[in-house]
């Protein structure tokens, strides 16, 4: 059985072996923006339910 560090360490050779070493620092900064955007919206989305919620307790 594999630990959590041989699987990390077995997923960035498998990436360098697909992409390329030169593409892993760019796909790495494209994840992080979709991550942060993925946040972003889950806060958004998080913040209107709550306004939704309180607008239909006022209307009860």
């Amino acid at each position: 059985m594999l630990g959590s560090t041989e699987i990390i360490v077995l997923v960035v050779f498998i990436g360098v072996l697909i992409f390329g070493a030169k593409k892993i620092p760019e796909l790495a900064k494209t994840f992080g923006k979709a991550k942060g955007e993925f946040e972003k919206g889950k806060i958004e989305a998080d913040k209107e339910l709550k306004e939704f919620k309180e607008e239909k307790s006022k209307s009860d």
